[in-house]
């Protein structure tokens, strides 16, 4: 049998203009020969765009936490943590499952003890740890830059301290850093639990009804309230109150949000109550990134408010036709429900119905975790982390060590440290900052690294494909299966017109395409287009009120694309792995969310 295999890592050449990108990152997110043997696959879910310097810290602490938390906290029996590497600026990762039957049974009951005490106890648990993520977003929040002035404030003295200001400006960045990484590990304590319940609802379903398609196991779980939908609930509430106002009138499509602002506050009363409740809802309701909170450039709503001022004009128009803005998820709940008791019924015994209950019960109850966590996690603490970086890049700049204060992103954490070493040096020596010789053109090059390494179109996967792609979980998130890797190895005969993926939502529709390379043109969407992406993110929630049906690149049925599609109530096919080249925008497609098929009809 020949042994299907993508390119080996060894054969990825460097990109020519883009010699020496190596430094940018740790060795040990190196490729190295023995990688060869494995097969990766492009996580572009999460990191679909080059990583700068800084931004590898998102790849790196998220990693040290997830195979924690699975391989050491909870023993996961046949699954051990994710190993990443990354080649041309791009993350490659790789599972670690456990094989050994022997050590599959040792770790069993360490997870059935761990796990079950979790699942017994969830709603506590999830209480606790919001009260956690709470605090910590409270404690990066404090954090402060140190000013370094002439002198110490006198009251450094009198107090007793101790130590001068510029011994903080290391604790403090670290601080930054240390909050990060606990971040991630709350983030993930109890996301690989939600996952497992539903994986093995999963299994039990495709066991006892064959025919079922995977989005079938996913309805059933709809129709849920989570946190993630909230931002989006606010801006349907402030177009409301602009309509109420009789300010609504400001709200057009393509308007400058920065002059609409000032316009309102020109309208008197009416116009500082609107006013007023947007500064309320800001915070913390627009700490929620444009992308998936894994780049810096990626900025909150608070700090870019493109997306939420043109998602307000559709809004305020629907609200003065009197059309319904809330989700369809009492109809999603009572459809979740319906699908639920049919198949239910179909179960031979009643010890198979006492099994499913209690599965699917679990499922519902832990899924508001997985979605509700991302704003805490990845948007409003890690828009916080960022602003905090940034501050300390504006402090280097100010210094004379960098030209700017983004340039803090092109260099790595480590870094960062040495430059905020040579500031407290030279504050406290009476010198001279040296970093404007060494890091200035350091940054310089980095910026050019980016620029080459952006042409690149990376492979899908690297390494020989493994004889069978069974990870449920791999599956569910990425939507990776034998059919992906067909696709993706050209061995599947369709034609140029067709492209298939998951049927992640379910509906047919036809419209115009409009393809979304980046994140920050999202401004550009229109009303009733199909949007077509390599992966949507959750701040991209005010998008799916607009648009006719989602279709992306990566992702499975558990994906975020397919999630909210499906709680918008509109058609979706994701894990495509190839619609943003074979679509283009102004492209006439059909999306069919029943079958996993879209056509480019032209």
């Amino acid at each position: 049998m020949t042994t299907r295999s993508f390119p080996l890592p060894s054969q990825i050449a460097d990109v020519p203009g883009a010699e020496g990108w190596e430094q940018m990152y740790p060795y040990f997110t190196r490729f190295q020969p023995e990688d060869d043997q494995r097969f990766w696959f492009y996580n572009s879910m999460h990191f679909p765009e080059v990583i700068p310097a800084f931004d590898g810290v998102t790849s790196e602490i998220p990693y040290t936490a997830i195979g924690a938390n699975l391989a050491r906290l909870f023993s996961f029996p046949t699954t051990l943590g994710i190993e990443y590497r990354i080649v041309n600026g791009r993350v490659y990762i790789t599972a670690n499952p456990v094989l050994d039957p022997e050590e599959i049974e040792r770790r069993l009951p360490h997870f059935q003890e761990r796990a079950g005490y979790y699942y017994a106890n969830w709603d506590r648990l999830y209480g606790e740890w919001q009260q956690r993520m709470d605090a910590l977003i409270a404690e990066i929040e404090a954090v402060e830059v140190p000013v370094l002035g002439d002198l110490d404030d006198i009251s450094v003295v009198t107090s007793g301290r101790g130590y001068a200001t510029n011994h903080l400006l290391r604790e403090n960045f670290h601080r930054c850093i240390d909050l990060y990484s606990k971040m991630w590990h709350y983030h993930t304590e109890m996301l690989q639990l939600g996952y497992g319940a539903y994986v093995v609802f999963f299994e039990f379903c495709k066991q006892a009804f064959p025919e079922m398609g995977d989005q079938m196991v996913a309805r059933m779980v709809a129709g849920m309230d989570v946190t993630m939908y909230r931002p989006d609930d606010e801006l349907k509430k402030l177009a409301a109150l602009a309509v109420e106002l009789d300010v609504a009138d400001l709200f057009v499509e393509g308007a400058d949000p920065a002059k609409v602002l000032s316009s309102l506050g020109e309208r008197g009363g009416n116009g500082q109550r609107w006013l007023a409740a947007f500064e309320e809802a800001k915070d913390p309701w627009f700490h929620v990134s444009v992308g998936d909170g894994f780049y810096h450039h990626h900025l909150s709503w608070a700090d870019d408010l493109t997306v939420p001022f043109a998602a307000l004009p559709r809004y305020v128009e629907q609200i003065r036709a009197g059309e319904d803005l809330t989700r369809p998820t009492e109809r999603l709940a009572e459809e979740r429900d319906r699908i639920a008791d049919e198949h239910r019924a179909l179960l031979g015994s009643e010890e198979e119905k006492a099994a499913f209950d209690q599965m699917l019960g679990l499922c519902r109850q832990v899924f508001p975790y997985i979605e509700s966590h991302k704003f805490y996690c990845e948007h409003w603490f890690t828009t916080r982390f960022f602003q905090k970086i940034r501050a300390f890049g504006q402090l280097l700049a100010s210094r004379g060590v960098l030209r700017e204060a983004d340039d803090v992103f092109h260099l790595r954490s480590v870094e960062v440290e040495d430059a905020l070493v040579d500031v407290m040096l030279a504050w406290a020596g009476g010198g001279t900052e040296l970093g404007a010789r060494h890091w200035q053109p350091i940054v310089a090059r980095r910026k050019e690294i980016l620029e080459a390494l952006a042409q690149w179109s990376p492979p899908p996967a690297l390494g020989p494909v493994p004889p069978a792609l069974n990870d449920p979980a791999v599956k569910m998130l990425w939507g990776i299966t034998d059919d992906t890797v067909q696709t993706w190895l050209g061995d599947e005969s369709l034609d140029e017109n067709t492209v298939r993926g998951y049927a992640a939502s379910p509906g047919v529709v036809e419209g115009v395409a409009r393809v979304l390379m980046n994140v920050n043109d999202i401004g550009s969407i229109r009303e009733g287009e199909i949007l077509v992406c390599p992966v949507t993110a959750p701040s991209w929630g005010p998008v799916f009120g607009k648009i006719a049906a989602a279709v992306s690149d990566i992702g499975g049925t558990m994906s975020h694309a397919a999630i909210v599609a499906r709680e918008y109530g509109m058609p979706a096919v994701v894990g495509t792995g190839q619609a943003t080249a074979k679509i283009q925008t102004g492209d006439r497609v059909r999306v069919d969310g029943d079958r996993g098929i879209v056509t480019v009809l032209r």
